[in-house]
Parts: C-alpha cells; structure tokens; sequence
C-alpha cells in the first residue's frame, strides 16, 4: 500500500458528503477532506444509462489507514455500493507529507 493517498467517494447530497468528511477527519482516518459539488454525473446503472447530481469527497490519508477509512465510508454512506477510489501521491512537499502523517496517527 502507498504511503501517501487521495481518496475519493461521491454522495447523493451535500449533507452526506459534510457527515463523512467531518467524522473521518475527526476519527483520524483522513488528515483533510474537502467537498466540492454538485458536480454533473454521467454513468452506467442498472444496466441504462443515467445522469444525476453528486458531490465529491475527496481525503488525504496514509496507506496504513486506508483500510478503516475505506470501512468508515462505506458504512456511513447512504449508497449500497458507493465509491472509494484512491490515487498514491508519488510527490509533495515533505512538510505536508510528515503532517498527512501525524494528523492520521491512531491516538493512544
């Protein structure tokens, strides 16, 4: 697993996608998570095509708590099956690196 992650998941409403931003942060599972949206989406469902509106998570966390992030969203998200997609930070600055660290170390 990388050391570094963007991980992202969408949600139906902005009121869902605040409630799993804050609850992770304030877990300690993501260092940041910021919500934009709406966001025009096109895709593939049930085997017809479909539009809608979402808004997306996007946090910043470390490879050793993506396990728990990933089961933090998935059961406080009001989707079945949502999305929890992440992307492995190859580069950033060390200072930001070393706080995503600290701000997601499990506390004792």
């Amino acid at each position: 697993m990388a050391d570094h992650l963007l991980v992202m998941t969408t949600t139906p409403d902005r009121e869902s996608a605040a409630r799993i931003a804050s609850t992770a942060v304030a877990s300690r599972l993501a260092a940041t998570a910021q919500v934009r949206g709406p966001v025009a989406s096109y895709f593939w469902h049930l085997d017809e095509a479909g539009e809608g509106e979402e808004w997306i998570v996007t946090f910043k966390t470390t490879g050793a708590r993506y396990d728990e992030l990933e089961a933090h969203i998935r059961a406080e998200h009001p989707w079945d099956k949502p999305e929890v997609t992440g992307i492995e930070l190859v580069r950033g600055s060390a200072d930001y690196l070393r706080w995503m660290e600290t701000a997601t170390a499990p506390e004792n």
